[in-house]
């Protein structure tokens, strides 16, 4: 099957590479990011496929878009996949947070918030990244499961995974899989860029395969 993108497609809604790949002024975080060997190792473990002009593979396109342009874009006047001046996204019924606290506070922190295992007003963006990144040296994936609705109101299940071969803070690696699940409801414009994204899954369950419990300061 030909992984060619439609001419008429949005950006937005083409798969990560693509868009990197159109990045002229584009300010990114540590350069352009690559995505090769994710590629190979989401295509060998993922448990559902789509076909290429799917709601599903749309969902899954935009959500990875989302993620890589949060992740490594360091302008959010710059990230495709949200209108700018009405974009904003929580977890768990938590507070609003907008794309300009995205860029400062870091997806991590503002995804996590305070858990007994991970405190977010104790980690930068960086830090936070350094965290994961360390703990899942191999990388840690995404997938969409199923969307149960079509825009402009769209909610579907994801599966996050990965293997834990790094260690964190101390805590030594398992070596194992670890796997999170969740919902998400996202609210879309016309074209489809995002307004509102919601997300909704047990952070507490996830952070407890990775660490102790966690103590200020620690």
């Amino acid at each position: 099957m030909s992984d060619a993108q439609p001419a008429n497609k949005p950006l937005w809604l083409q798969d990560r590479d693509t868009v990197i790949a159109h990045d002229e002024g584009v300010v990114w975080r540590k350069g352009r990011p690559d995505y090769h060997l994710t590629n190979q190792i989401i295509h060998k473990e993922r448990t559902r496929s789509f076909l290429v002009d799917s709601l599903e593979m749309a969902v899954e396109n935009l959500v990875r878009v989302f993620e890589m342009e949060v992740s490594h874009k360091r302008d959010p006047s710059q990230w495709v996949t949200v209108v700018q001046d009405r974009f904003r996204t929580r977890t768990n019924g938590g507070p609003w947070a907008t794309p300009q606290d995205i860029a400062e506070k870091g997806s991590y922190n503002l995804f996590i918030g305070e858990t007994p295992y991970y405190s977010a007003k104790e980690e930068t963006f960086e830090s936070s990244s350094e965290i994961f990144h360390t703990a899942f040296p191999g990388g840690f994936f995404w997938e969409v499961l199923e969307v149960y609705s079509p825009p402009p109101v769209v909610s579907f299940k994801w599966r996050h995974w990965g293997q834990f071969t790094g260690g964190n803070k101390g805590h030594k690696p398992n070596r194992k899989k670890v796997e999170m699940f969740g919902m998400t409801v996202a609210r879309c414009a016309e074209d489809l860029r995002l307004l509102e994204v919601e997300h909704y899954y047990d952070n507490s369950l996830f952070l407890s395969q990775l660490c102790p419990i966690h103590k200020a300061g620690k």
